[in-house]
């Protein structure tokens, strides 16, 4: 695309300056709608459909804010760290990177770009990669096509084995980088997730995760919105996504939430207790709690349970003849819509024990109204109460506890029904030993979430996996689950956590719903292809190491599009520090290759055995 539209615009003279595209006298042209401009975009059917909109009539329409986004950006007519950079391809004239890619900004920075968040390594915090979909819709599409899965692998209660065949009903746990496996999942599960539970970074530089959790504050909305818009897909039509988040990102989250799933989708925001003390040494408050935002697929058709309780709540304060508890409501219409002309009908008069005839007045003494009409009234005298007090009798009506139906949820969930921060602490550590992950959710919370929004044998998935507490509770609580983790402790912290559950452990929710143990999951990876050139940056420790990996790039099938290999002189690039020779290594990959993508599953090079090819095909439904 950046090609075919720099040779059309220099077909014009008018355009050039010194031979070169002016980029301002473009700029310009456009947002005068200028017909020499707008018929030479409209003259290439490739660029005129990028650029410009039909209407039912054949009418074209410029695209006149996409056309300028395109123009601006420094992928486009590009106009270092050091000279180096520019000579190779990765920065601009103007000594602004590539991957800053920071001039779009229609809502927030980088709108309109796909952030890959690649971390693997608990320790390494690194520059993520931005891909533009205007300027490369191509080489994303390639980016989110379906991988390769390889490494796979069952465990049940006699231990691991080897996968022969793939079940409609498997636990499935991946290994890769979430986004794309997101996508991968979509040929297979779109539409069929009842539910998502996700606890991603908080963007506070100190999070429970060890991803790049000190995004700056626009790329980690992209980073969101570009795995919100996938679960979305993923979503059955009576779904729900359930979100945690603290007080830093929690309200631009709803704002992205609400664009994304849309704002009639929105359910509710939970306030979760996550502290049972104070902490004193709070500058100015003590956060003790933390938000849930659950949205809908569709709340028109979204399915949440009402909850079972095992002790009646204490409002429940009566008891009648028959020994069923129940509480008194006012029959008297409350608040705003309490007024006698809203609904004139629910004005009327109510016979109290003494004969007094009682009307619906409000504490100003205006005529106030009864929430039911005079018809239920008598339908339903037997469970009516009167109360007579300084202002004459008050009219109530029974509210009986019935378990059957069980209770609404509510919006303020406290630290003793679903535990804490150190509650989540504990389990971890008598699970998983000391140290073995940061702060993972409590049980009891993500127990409640899955009794809310699913039931047995629905489909559950959470992408941000972590140490698997979600799909503890799952196998628990018998659902169907997903879960998705590409940071390296996926072996030693997630699976070692489900391979516990599987054999009966007792922590967590185990004993509330009597678990037993058994069950089983399959395990698999995204076969790697760049990304274990990547894994070897990272790892690398010395300037030689480095330069043996600078070779291999030079000779590679992955390096980017933009890199030009004659120019990759050993001799510039070992006179850069350590920092600056991973930078570069990382920044000259075209990130498109990291998995081996499921079209190129027969190609000799990749190795690929014909089990894992058998296990891949089933996956993607084509045997």
């Amino acid at each position: 695309m950046k090609q075919e539209l720099e040779r059309l615009l220099l077909q014009k003279e008018e355009f050039l300056v010194e031979g070169a595209l002016n980029k301002n006298k473009l700029a310009e042209l456009a947002r005068q709608y200028d017909p020499t401009l707008l018929n030479l975009l409209m003259s290439e059917p490739t660029i005129s459909n990028h650029f410009f909109s039909t209407l039912d009539e054949g009418v074209l329409v410029f695209k006149k804010d996409t056309f300028l986004q395109f123009l601006n950006n420094k992928e486009f007519l590009p106009d270092s760290f050091t000279a180096y950079k520019t000579k190779i391809g990765l920065a601009t004239s103007d000594n602004r990177y590539l991957s800053e890619n920071n001039e779009v900004v229609l809502n927030f920075p980088y709108k309109d770009c796909v952030l890959e968040g690649g971390q693997t390594k608990d320790d390494a915090k690194r520059q993520e990669i931005f891909f533009n979909e205007t300027l490369a819709p191509t080489e994303i599409n390639r980016l989110l096509d379906d991988k390769v899965l390889t490494n796979f692998k069952r465990f049940d209660a006699d231990g691991e084995h080897e996968v022969t065949e793939l079940s409609d009903t498997d636990n499935l746990i991946i290994k890769g980088n979430n986004l794309v496996a997101l996508h991968s999942l979509k040929k297979r599960f779109a539409e069929k997730v009842k539910l998502i539970f996700i606890d991603p970074p908080y963007n506070t530089g100190s999070d429970s995760f060890g991803y790049n959790d000190s995004f700056n504050h626009s790329s980690w909305l992209t980073f969101i919105k570009n795995r919100l818009q996938v679960a979305k897909q993923l979503l059955a039509e009576n779904g729900s996504i359930w979100i945690t988040l603290d007080d830093s990102e929690s309200h631009y989250m709803k704002v992205l939430a609400d664009e994304v799933f849309g704002r009639e989708n929105f359910i509710v925001d939970i306030t979760w207790e996550k502290s049972d003390s104070p902490k004193m040494d709070s500058k100015l408050f003590s956060s003790r709690s933390d938000h849930l935002l659950v949205y809908a697929k569709n709340k028109e058709t979204v399915a949440i349970n009402r909850l079972m309780v095992k002790e009646i709540p204490s409002h429940y304060n009566k008891v009648d003849e028959h020994g069923n508890p129940y509480y008194l409501k006012p029959l008297r219409a409350m608040g705003v819509d309490g007024y006698r002309e809203l609904r004139p009908t629910m004005y009327f008069g109510i016979t109290a024990p003494d004969g007094t005839v009682v009307y619906p007045k409000n504490a100003d003494d205006s005529d106030g109204r009864w929430r039911w009409g005079e018809t239920t009234v008598n339908k339903r005298k037997d469970i009516l109460e009167f109360v007579k007090g300084s202002r004459g009798w008050s009219v109530y009506f029974r509210t009986y506890f019935d378990n059957a139906t069980g209770i609404p949820p509510e919006t303020i969930w406290k630290n003793d029904e679903v535990g804490t921060n150190r509650t989540s602490k504990k389990e971890a550590k008598d699970l998983l030993g000391s140290g073995a992950f940061g702060t993972p959710k409590p049980e009891k919370l993500i127990q409640r979430i899955i009794q809310i929004g699913s039931n047995e044998g629905d489909l559950v998935l959470d992408f941000f996996m972590g140490s698997a507490t979600t799909q503890a509770v799952a196998h628990k609580m018998n659902r169907q689950y997903i879960g998705i983790e590409q940071m390296d402790y996926i072996e030693t912290v997630s699976v070692e956590r489900l391979k516990k559950v599987i054999a009966g452990e007792q922590g967590g929710i185990s004993k509330d719903v009597n678990w037993q143990g058994g069950g089983a999951f399959v395990y698999a990876e995204l076969k790697n292809d760049a990304q274990d050139f990547k894994n070897a940056i990272f790892d690398a420790t010395t300037i030689g190491e480095l330069l043996g990996l600078f070779e291999l790039a030079k000779k590679s099938s992955f390096l980017s599009y933009r890199i030009d290999p004659k120019k990759l002189k050993a001799s510039e690039f070992e006179k850069l520090s350590l920092a600056e020779q991973k930078q570069i290594l990382s920044e000259i990959i075209d990130h498109n290759n990291l998995y081996v993508n499921y079209s190129d599953i027969d190609d000799q090079s990749y190795n690929i055995s014909e089990q894992d090819k058998r296990l891949n095909r089933a996956f993607y439904g084509e045997e």
